[in-house]
């Protein structure tokens, strides 16, 4: 199989996080209350600006329904995991400093053992990261007023098909 590229269309998924931050989108079920629903809200927002899943069982990054997702879709840890080292269909990045990071690109919050919180950049005040996110909803929230250990930025680079 032939592998293709595809750019992210940074603007597609800001667009969507506008859109979604202070609602929620009726094709995805909202995991607010059972976990929160930051990640499951970042997904939703890279998918706008991607198009494709990684179907996967279990390893891939995929929403079909609250009871048939990967864990990769709604949790942070396994979001960044799956960013990070996806060598197959879907989206994948690198890890970026947070003031190299862009539009679209994602902030990863942790408190020293786990990252508990995936945050969306959709803009910048100054060189401060401007965040959309669910459970908190937020937009345009600046980075700095969010309290964690540390923050980790995850620049996404694009996404391949077969």
């Amino acid at each position: 199989m032939k592998v293709r590229y595809i750019a992210y269309d940074r603007e597609s998924a800001a667009a969507y996080a506008a859109r979604w931050a202070f609602d929620r989108n009726p094709a995805y079920y909202s995991f607010d209350g059972i976990g929160g629903d930051c990640t499951n809200f970042a997904s939703q927002c890279l998918y706008a600006g991607v198009g494709v899943m990684n179907d996967t069982r279990d390893l891939g990054w995929y929403y079909v329904s609250p009871e048939d997702r990967a864990a990769a879709w709604t949790e942070a840890n396994h979001f960044r995991r799956f960013m990070l080292e996806n060598g197959s269909v879907g989206p994948y990045g690198e890890v970026a400093e947070i003031n190299a990071l862009e539009i679209g690109d994602f902030i990863s919050l942790s408190n020293g053992v786990e990252y508990y919180h995936t945050l969306v950049v959709v803009g910048f005040d100054g060189r401060m990261p401007l965040i959309a996110a669910h459970t908190n909803d937020s937009y345009m929230r600046r980075l700095d007023t969010y309290y964690y250990h540390k923050a980790h930025g995850l620049h996404i680079l694009g996404a391949r098909i077969y």
